[in-house]
């Protein structure tokens, strides 16, 4: 049986419950998912759209793995036929990768972010929308962003579902909802 503490989260309308894990000595995060859950993912892609006209935009970038669906689905509902998705690990079908440095707090250790030359010729020149499931530190985000960069696009805009503590004092990146950091028994650091 699972008897971890849960809070409850109301975003593009949805109510979800998510599991809190710790991430450090007294900090616990909400895990939100979008995995599985095509009512969330489809909701917040919705209103994740809101956030940013799509006539500043040319192509959406997200990175391997919780924003791949969220990526995905705001591409189909805004009618494009290509989005990226920066991979974490080259795969035999990437020619010619590129890759940039990637540090997250809810993965250990330095990791890496990889786009294949057959994408970096389609962002070259292109105004690029950055997408993220969730904010925190900010890692994964400036990952993204020097990957866009380095590919020779320009970032357009950065959108995320939630910010994360102090995320949400941020005032380049637009997101959907804030959500606090936690002590062990689920009440708000901040």
């Amino acid at each position: 049986m699972d008897d971890r503490k849960t809070i409850t989260l109301s975003i593009a309308g949805l109510s979800r419950d998510l599991p809190l894990c710790r991430i450090a000595d007294g900090v616990y995060i909400a895990a939100f998912i979008c995995f599985g859950d095509a009512e969330l993912t489809e909701a917040c892609a919705r209103e994740m759209l809101k956030l940013i006209p799509p006539e500043e935009y040319d192509y959406i970038l997200t990175a391997e793995a919780k924003g791949i669906p969220l990526g995905h689905e705001m591409a189909r509902q805004s009618g494009m036929r290509k989005h990226f998705v920066a991979r974490k690990t080259i795969k035999n079908y990437m020619p010619n990768p590129i890759s940039v440095d990637d540090e997250s707090i809810t993965t250990k250790g330095l990791q890496k972010l990889y786009l294949g030359s057959d994408d970096v010729d389609l962002i070259k020149g292109k105004r690029i929308l950055v997408v993220d499931d969730v904010i925190s530190t900010g890692g994964s985000l400036r990952a993204m962003e020097a990957l866009v960069e380095r590919a020779g696009g320009t970032v357009a805009g950065k959108v995320a579902t939630l910010a994360e503590g102090a995320a949400r004092f941020r005032d380049d990146i637009k997101f959907l909802a804030w959500i606090p950091l936690f002590d062990k028994d689920g009440k708000p650091l901040e």
